[in-house]
């Protein structure tokens, strides 16, 4: 399949990079389209165990196009902007259900859209020269977009995602990392190095653990304590009889690395 973006696939790691640098990088309807699509088809990608997401040029993703994007909405219907929504949330949705690590390389600017597609990974590594801005109540919409309102809370608490949500203001890199916004800030320079470095481990790693990791860390969101401690009781039987295990436990016998076959 073409896409609007960039995509490449190497040792396991799949490395979508956003290209449209003049513009910095702001989404089109069809980019929307396609990523909905490829978070998707991942699902049944054996070839790929992790994604980094990134972008060309000096920003990350600056949302999504005001004239390719809003401008066209304006001239829709309910319908049409009900459509556009929902398959921009989908987008958002096939992320956090991929069982698979997704690690945001934040290279620049983070705004909007690009701000939420960055909460949705699992893993965000920013430059010292990134710079985060949740812009929606600037353009008269709701700050609880894309799914924004249901993840943002969960990573950085209620009150600090209400001030983001609310003032719209441009966070720096270091702020973010101080307020929890990413896991960590690098050099400019260093920042793919230190991506392909996540996920290099990641992918050589135990994917099977991993993949259910994601899954239980996605699902028990919204449990509370008791169903969470039975769903992990259920989830870690099943892993203690996977191949995966096995090979931990003779591999420790003969004091060797294990090798990992994600079954």
């Amino acid at each position: 399949m073409a896409y609007d973006f960039l995509y490449e696939v190497s040792d396991g790691v799949a490395t979508v990079t956003f290209n449209r640098p003049e513009k910095l990088n702001a989404l089109t309807f069809e980019v929307y389209a396609q990523l909905r699509q490829l978070f998707d088809d991942l699902r049944y990608d054996d070839a790929v165990k992790v994604v980094i997401l990134t972008g060309a040029g000096d920003a990350f993703c600056s949302g999504g196009d005001v004239y390719d994007i809003i401008g066209k909405l304006l001239e829709q219907d309910t319908k049409g902007h009900i459509e556009f929504t929902r398959m921009t949330g989908a987008v958002v949705q096939h992320m956090r259900l991929l069982e698979k690590p997704i690690i945001a390389a934040l290279n620049g600017m983070t705004a909007g859209a690009g701000s939420v597609l960055a909460l949705a990974s699992d893993l965000r590594l920013a430059s010292e020269k990134a710079r985060f801005a949740f812009l929606f109540t600037k353009v008269g919409l709701t700050g609880a977009d894309m799914g924004a309102g249901y993840l943002l809370p969960r990573i950085v608490g209620l009150g600090r995602a209400t001030e983001l949500l609310f003032l719209g203001d441009t966070v720096d890199a270091q702020r973010a990392e101080q307020i929890g916004l990413v896991n960590r800030v690098v050099p400019h320079e260093e920042l793919m190095s230190a991506a392909r470095e996540w996920a290099q481990r990641l992918a050589h790693g135990p994917s099977l653990a991993i993949g259910m990791t994601k899954r239980m860390l996605t699902n028990e969101l919204g449990m509370d304590l008791v169903p969470a401690i039975e769903a992990e009781a259920q989830a870690q039987a099943l892993l203690l009889m996977a191949d995966d295990h096995r090979a931990f436990y003779e591999a420790f016998q003969a004091r060797r690395k294990p090798e990992w076959t994600g079954r």
